[in-house]
């Protein structure tokens, strides 16, 4: 993919991968919201709504510039708006990255792994690319059982956002998972 090409699309058994669009706002504004849910995103606090609009524009604005970026998900029984993953790295990061980040009623369904399983495939077949890292805190203990079920592995700490977090990077056998 080049920059400035359209958004693809990728289905999974449960989810819908796809453009954020000016609808997912609100849904997203709450998630990002939820202290549970960011406390283990970036500095850990929750984002207030023009920080969260700001952040999503930087995804749009992501997949223009890089050809790739993380992608809306939604929940294909339902319409809903469940959360982001995806493909990214913003100048100055220690990685290219698989990200995942879902609102708390979507917690505990695998949607995480479906999802970042989906966009690991993605970033190996369609991007070729080789090396594939999640960032994640050493106490998001869900987050490092989603890394390590796609075979990745703590390889190992930076700091980060001013504080510590570990490099788990994928295999490149991984990309069937």
């Amino acid at each position: 993919m080049t920059a400035n090409a359209a958004v693809p699309r990728i289905e999974t058994p449960r989810l819908l991968l796809r453009e954020f669009r000016p609808d997912d706002f609100d849904a997203y504004a709450a998630m990002m919201a939820d202290p549970d849910v960011t406390r283990h995103l970036g500095d850990g606090r929750p984002l207030g709504r023009a920080e969260a609009w700001r952040q999503m524009a930087m995804f749009a604005g992501h997949w223009s510039l890089r050809g790739f970026g993380l992608w809306a998900v939604e929940e294909r029984a339902t319409g809903a708006f469940a959360g982001r993953i995806g493909c990214f790295e913003p100048e100055g990061w220690p990685g290219f990255e698989i990200g995942y980040t879902l609102a708390r009623p979507f917690w505990g369904r695998g949607y995480a792994s479906e999802g970042a399983a989906a966009s690991l495939r993605y970033a190996r077949a369609e991007l070729r690319r080789d090396r594939v890292v999640s960032i994640i805190r050493p106490g998001n203990a869900a987050s490092i059982r989603v890394a390590e079920r796609l075979g990745a592995r703590a390889e190992g700490e930076i700091e980060f956002f001013g504080g510590p977090a570990r490099l788990y990077a994928y295999p490149r056998a991984s990309a069937s998972a």
